[in-house]
């Protein structure tokens, strides 16, 4: 049962902090979300602080996972440099909640917070340190040239997410490989990388789903940090019977009339990692949106078929 309720007070920090933000977030938002009480909720953390560090720590074993299930050992250190980036990006376009929470909101934490995000840091300038190995150029660069390049990389990272621009950060693959092989391989290799074209296939699914938004117990309505109406439960059949939908088509099947509505009942649908939006809008506004629902949203969308309650006011 503390599984269940620690995994409940995951999501709700995590809806909390993206309402709120960082800063502003306490327990009281938290276990509100959660609906769980401060009771349960210090049974389980000290402070806010623990509780948002294991939030970070949460995302990071699922980015870690990932990358480990791409099995990138036997290659070469140029492509397991391109792959793992590549991994890495995939997951913070497709999980954007969890992608800010890591990236944005975590720089506002205390020193526990920060710690985690010192070592995945200096985890990935380990892995770009080796480059020191790959040819006889690379000879001139030291640990710290690794450092620079991921906090290089990780500032633009952070600027795309903190000024929410609606561009893929995939698309960024190239120009980072470029800037990273550089210093190690020349001026060619990084002209390369660039020229190089985007894979199509998206980075693999995680195994497991972020235990911020875990299944428990086989139920993935429990771990939602948000009341599942009937209106909802309508827009996610929508979403799935008719992938790429548009948002007028989801207004219309939901009986929703005001398109502002929707909008922003897809987009916190989109934040918590059940929808995705695959049409132009993604990128542009004004252009054509096309939602279709994530491996999350599948599960989710599956169980409301069998669940024989749900709040029939609108969201």
């Amino acid at each position: 049962m503390l599984e269940i309720q620690r995994s409940r007070l995951l999501a709700g920090a995590l809806a909390a902090v993206v309402d709120e933000g960082y800063a502003a977030v306490m327990v009281a938002h938290i276990t509100a979300r959660a609906q769980v009480s401060r009771r349960t909720f210090y049974e389980l953390f000290e402070n806010r602080e623990a509780c948002l560090a294991a939030l970070v720590d949460e995302i990071l074993a699922t980015v870690e996972g990932e990358l480990a299930q791409a099995d990138l050992g036997g290659l070469g250190w140029r492509e397991r440099v391109r792959d793992g980036l590549r991994v890495i990006l995939g997951f913070l376009d497709r999980e954007p909640a969890l992608a800010r929470m890591l990236v944005v909101e975590a720089l506002r934490g205390g020193p526990v917070v920060q710690a985690r995000r010192e070592r995945a840091l200096a985890l990935l300038a380990q892995a770009i340190d080796a480059g020191r190995a790959a040819g006889s150029r690379a000879a001139d660069c030291t640990p710290l040239t690794a450092e620079g390049l991921v906090g290089a990389a990780f500032g633009i990272v952070y600027a795309r997410l903190a000024h929410e621009t609606r561009k893929p950060l995939s698309g960024l693959l190239g120009e980072l490989m470029g800037m990273i092989v550089l210093p190690y391989l020349g001026p060619a290799a990084a002209r390369a990388e660039r020229a190089r074209a985007l894979p199509h296939t998206q980075a693999p699914t995680p195994a497991v789903v972020p235990s911020s938004l875990a299944l428990t117990n086989g139920d993935p309505l429990r771990a939602l940090p948000m009341r599942v109406t009937y209106r909802t439960a309508r827009v996610l059949e929508c979403v799935e019977r008719e992938p790429g939908v548009s948002n007028r088509g989801v207004a219309d099947a939901a009986g929703v009339k005001d398109q502002g509505q929707i909008s922003k009942l897809l987009a916190r649908l989109e934040r918590l990692g059940l929808t995705r939006n695959t049409g132009e809008g993604a990128h542009s506004k004004g252009e054509p949106n096309a939602w279709t629902l994530t491996p999350l949203g599948e599960q989710v969308a599956q169980r409301l078929r069998v669940s024989p309650s749900l709040d029939s006011e609108a969201a």
